[in-house]
C-alpha cells in the first residue's frame, strides 16, 4: 500500500512537471496555501498572513515594504513576484497594472496565484486556470483573500467573511482571525505544517530595520495558527517592555513600572519581565518590593542574581552598595 501512495504521489509531481516544461515552472518550490495581504484602513498598516502544509512557507509568499504595499506569491511560487511587484508599486504601478505586467512576462503563469495590495488599500489578484482546486480569490475593501488545494470551495468566502467581521480588531489580530477562518472551514487538503504574519508601515523608513512592524514565522509545526498566535501575543507584550526600557532611559519610572506591569500580566511566569518590572520599583526607592520580586526569581534561577549584581557598572539600577548586598542577599528561608 505505501508502495502504491508513493508511486502515485511521484506520478502526480511528475505530471505537474511534464506538463511545466514549456512553462518553466519545474524548478519553483510548491506554497499551496491560503494567505491574506489587507491593510487597516485606521492606522495604515499593511499586513500578509499565510499557511500551509509545506515548510517554511513565510519566506517564499510574504512580501512587504513600509509606505508601499504588500504582496504573497504562492501555488507555484515564482519568489520574484516579491520584490519585483513592491518595486512596480513603488514605482507608481496600481497593485493592477503590476499583476499584469508580472503575469504577463511569466511563462508559468497558468500555475500561478497572486495577490498585491497597494498603501491606499487598493488590490488585485490572479489565480491561473492550472492552479490545483480548489483555487479562488476574493478582493474587497482593503484586502484580498486566496488560496489553492483547498479541502473545499468555502475557506476563501470563510476568509473573507472573518475579515470583515472582525473589524475591531487590530490588524494583526485580525489576520490571524481570518486564517483560523480558514482552518476551520477545511484548510489545505494536505494539512498544516506552516505559517508567518509580516506587518509593515504606513510610511516609508530609511532604516532597513525598521520597515517591519511585525515579523513571525512558524517554520513547521503541528498546528502553526496557534503557535503563531502564540508568538503574536509574546511580542505584544514586549512591545510594552520596550516601552519600559524606553521609559528607563528617560528616566520615568512610573511609566516604566506600569509598561512592565502590563507585560507581566500578559506572561507571569517570564522571569525577565518579572526581573525588570523589580529593578523599575528599586528605582523608584520601593526596595522592599523588589526585594520580595527579586527573592522568588532567584528562587527559580539564581543566574539573575548574579545579572541583578551586574546592572550597577551598566547605570541601570541606581542604589548603594549597601542596598544592592540587601536585594541580592540570599532569603532568610533559605
Amino acid at each position: 500500500m505505501k508502495q502504491f501512495l508513493l508511486f502515485t504521489v511521484l506520478l502526480f509531481i511528475s505530471t505537474l512537471n511534464g506538463t511545466a516544461q514549456n512553462s518553466e515552472i519545474s524548478g519553483d518550490a510548491f506554497a499551496h496555501t491560503y494567505s491574506i495581504v489587507a491593510r487597516d484602513a485606521k492606522t495604515g498598516e499593511m499586513a500578509v498572513g499565510v499557511q500551509s502544509h509545506w515548510f517554511s512557507v513565510g519566506p517564499l509568499v510574504a512580501w512587504g515594504k513600509s509606505g508601499v504595499g504588500v504582496v504573497a506569491t504562492q501555488s507555484f511560487v515564482n519568489p520574484a513576484f516579491g520584490p519585483e511587484g513592491l518595486k512596480l508599486l513603488n514605482e507608481g504601478y496600481t497593485p493592477e497594472e503590476a499583476i499584469e505586467t508580472l503575469i504577463n512576462n511569466d511563462e508559468g503563469r497558468a500555475f500561478r496565484q497572486l495577490a498585491i495590495l497597494g498603501k491606499s488599500g487598493k488590490n488585485a489578484a490572479y489565480t491561473g486556470e492550472n492552479c490545483v482546486a480548489e483555487a479562488l480569490h476574493i478582493t474587497g475593501d482593503n484586502f484580498s483573500v486566496q488560496a489553492n488545494m483547498m479541502l473545499n470551495d468555502q475557506v476563501v468566502p470563510e476568509m473573507a467573511k472573518a475579515f470583515t467581521e472582525n473589524v475591531n480588531l487590530p490588524l494583526s489580530e485580525r489576520v490571524i482571525a481570518v486564517l483560523k477562518a480558514a482552518q476551520k472551514a477545511g484548510g489545505d487538503i494536505r494539512g498544516k505544517q506552516s505559517a508567518a504574519l509580516i506587518v509593515v508601515g504606513p510610511d516609508k523608513v530609511e532604516e532597513v530595520w525598521k520597515d517591519k512592524k511585525i515579523d513571525l514565522r512558524v517554520d513547521d509545526h503541528e498546528n502553526p495558527i496557534e503557535e503563531l498566535d502564540r508568538l503574536l501575543k509574546t511580542a505584544r507584550a514586549y512591545e510594552f517592555m520596550n516601552r519600559g526600557d524606553l521609559a528607563m532611559e528617560e528616566g520615568n519610572v512610573e511609566k516604566a513600572l506600569e509598561q512592565y506591569g502590563t507585560a507581566e500580566s500578559m506572561f507571569p511566569k517570564n522571569l525577565e519581565m518579572r526581573f525588570w518590572k523589580a529593578v523599575a520599583l528599586a528605582n523608584s526607592d520601593r526596595l522592599q518590593e523588589a526585594k520580595q520580586i527579586f527573592d522568588r526569581i532567584f528562587d527559580e534561577d539564581e543566574n539573575w542574581r548574579t545579572m541583578l549584581k551586574r546592572l550597577p557598572k551598566a547605570g541601570l539600577i541606581d542604589v548603594s552598595e549597601e542596598e544592592l548586598e540587601m536585594l541580592t542577599r540570599q532569603s532568610s528561608k533559605n
